[in-house]
């Protein structure tokens, strides 16, 4: 029983240092530097909206945040859109996208940067066997990034 009880002991301290060593691995985890690459981010809307979701303005906060720690040389904003109706009114829809999503990168205070806006309405937004490819409403924000010196 005494064998057992000391078998036990070592276990359980064992165990204990394994949760210590991974508790100070989290934390050098959590505190590392950020790696200040350049980043392509799609931020989607529903059909014939230029409006952010809720999500799209989650990941446009969370992602301006992040770039905060770095030297932003660059902005990148390409509003799309799909083949569904007009072509006219789709580069227009994808301008208001791409106007949108760079209204809220301001807002959530990306730090002064060179924004390059463009649009291509539902360009390249068919399949080659003609099917229109919905993932096209989005606006996708490209930043270029750099080491903070």
């Amino acid at each position: 029983m005494m064998k057992t009880a000391i078998v036990a002991g070592l276990a359980l301290a064992m165990g204990l240092s394994g949760c210590a060593s991974m508790r100070s691995a989290r934390a050098a985890i959590v505190r590392a530097p950020p790696t200040c690459q350049d980043v392509t981010i799609p931020i989607y809307f529903e059909p014939d909206a230029a409006q952010l979701t809720p999500e799209g303005r989650r990941v446009i906060a969370s992602q301006a945040a992040q770039a905060k720690r770095c030297l932003i040389e660059s902005v990148r904003v390409l509003g799309l859109a799909d083949a569904a109706g007009d072509p006219a009114a789709n580069l227009e829809l994808s301008k208001a996208r791409a106007a949108s999503v760079t209204d809220a990168l301001m807002r959530a205070g990306l730090p002064g940067a060179e924004f390059d806006l463009s649009a291509a309405g539902q360009a390249g937004s068919l399949t080659s066997d003609g099917k229109i490819q919905p993932v096209r409403r989005r606006a996708d924000i490209t930043l270029k990034l750099a080491k903070p010196e």
